[in-house]
């Protein structure tokens, strides 16, 4: 039974499954014996490979028009009704190749103030839907309009949210559509603009093991608890040397720890920041984080503001803290950078991102001493991958760190790449501008 949520489209209808078009994601044969597949859509190019209702290309994205419909919403965090105008883009039903056991969207756009977005998606195969509509956010840059959310309390026989991610666990799915839906206020000064929208799907790492959910912790460094151990301790097979060998990119170092004391606000601070700290690292390393004035209402500015800065616009007001995954790659791109998420099968697929200049923010789960240098237990940790030993060791900026001096850790290439792969599923944040490209992908496309 699909779920009814507290808002009301007039006039919609829900024509999609009749009029979907279908499209193949790259073909080729994964590496490692993992499927992996991730799709994007990029506006205004890919307007019209779905279906746009209430909606324009605009020079810079989708935008609403002068038939968008009005949809009543209720923030449950707020308990504010409001009227938006609003329109929805449906993708077309993309088809893997496989059979998918989880579903991870990520989408780029502008939210002016009482502006935002809904992202849902359900599940195909064989022609059909084989799941309903869930939804997988609320989003807006800031809190203006609804309090940015993922959305509790889905799962039925066929499938269940884990905050950012659909995890099929009933059904049969081998594609995914997409539909996202743009909402302004009726009363505010302009409205949202939807950049690119995408979907990373995937089987389960080897073993079969699902990936640890996101209520679990994404982001939490000193949880006592981990995921399989035994798992994730198995070694995975060495790579050969690349390009990435030797190179350590000049990623700026910082503690999320810093900001333990006294920090109670969007998820507690110091132990629960890492994906925003991270997400700053990157930022500044690009040298597009936020300028001064988008984080002077910081008060007292502490020891890094746009660290702050970062985990209040990434906060996910549902979860409870600032590790939901797809938050932190939209506020990325609220920079001026291209962000996604997706999944990556190995170190060897992360060495190409390092070899093409782009360090990449990773999702792991450990226990203390199982990642020899990671002295500490975590259900799930998010750091950047700055770079790799002449020996092929991964080089990190591990924000779970006293201070920024020891931010920088060495930590051998096995235990860490089976922490990454068991413990998130090969997770990775993929951040940089435009103008650097992204290096090229297998022949079954990841990225």
């Amino acid at each position: 039974m699909q779920k009814t949520f507290g808002y009301a489209m007039l006039g919609g209808d829900d024509r999609q499954a009749q009029q979907a078009q279908v499209t193949a994601a790259p073909g080729g044969f994964p590496m490692s014996g993992r499927d992996i597949a991730y799709r994007r859509f990029r506006f205004p190019a890919d307007r019209d490979r779905g279906r746009a209702d209430g909606l324009r290309a605009g020079p810079d994205g989708l935008t609403l028009d002068g038939s968008a419909g009005r949809v009543t919403h209720t923030d449950p965090h707020s308990g504010t009704t409001a009227g938006y105008a609003a329109g929805t883009w449906t993708s077309p039903v993309t088809a893997v190749g496989f059979t998918v056991t989880e579903l991870v969207p990520s989408w780029t756009a502008d939210t002016p103030p009482g502006c935002w977005l809904r992202v849902e998606m359900r599940g195909w195969a064989d022609g059909t839907a084989a799941t309903g509509w869930y939804e997988l956010g609320h989003w807006a840059a800031d809190d203006s309009a609804v309090h940015r959310a993922s959305v509790p309390g889905q799962e039925d026989d066929r499938a269940r949210v884990a905050a950012d991610t659909l995890r099929v666990t009933g059904a049969t799915v081998t594609g995914w559509q997409v539909r996202v839906t743009l909402l302004r206020r009726l009363d505010a000064a302009a409205g949202p603009v939807l950049r690119t929208v995408g979907v990373v799907a995937s089987t389960d790492p080897p073993g079969g093991a699902e990936a640890a959910p996101a209520e679990a912790g994404h982001a939490e460094a000193g949880d006592a608890e981990a995921g399989d151990a035994e798992a994730a301790r198995a070694e995975a097979a060495p790579a050969e040397a690349g390009d990435a060998w030797g190179r350590v990119l000049d990623v700026p170092r910082y503690a999320q720890r810093l900001h333990a004391a006294g920090e109670t606000r969007w998820g507690g601070g110091g132990d629960s920041w890492c994906s925003p700290t991270c997400v700053s690292m990157v930022l500044d390393f690009w040298g597009t984080g936020p300028t001064a004035d988008r984080y002077a209402w910081v008060a007292p500015p502490g020891p890094r503001p746009q660290v702050v800065h970062a985990a209040r616009h990434c906060y996910d007001h549902a979860f409870g803290g600032p590790g939901n995954w797809p938050f932190n790659t939209a506020y990325a791109a609220t920079h001026g950078v291209d962000a996604f998420v997706t999944r990556l099968r190995s170190l060897a697929e992360a060495e190409r991102f390092v070899a093409a200049g782009i360090p990449l923010i990773v999702s792991a789960a450990f226990t203390a001493g199982q990642v020899p240098g990671l002295d500490y237990d975590t259900r799930g940790h998010l750091m950047v991958l700055a770079g790799f030993t002449a020996e092929g060791d991964p080089v990190l900026n591990d924000p779970y760190a006293p201070d920024d001096e020891r931010v920088r850790r060495t930590v051998p290439r096995g235990p860490f790449e089976s922490a990454w792969q068991a413990g998130s599923g090969g997770i990775a944040y993929v951040l940089r501008p435009e103008s650097t490209p992204l290096p090229p992908p297998p022949a079954q496309a990841n990225w």
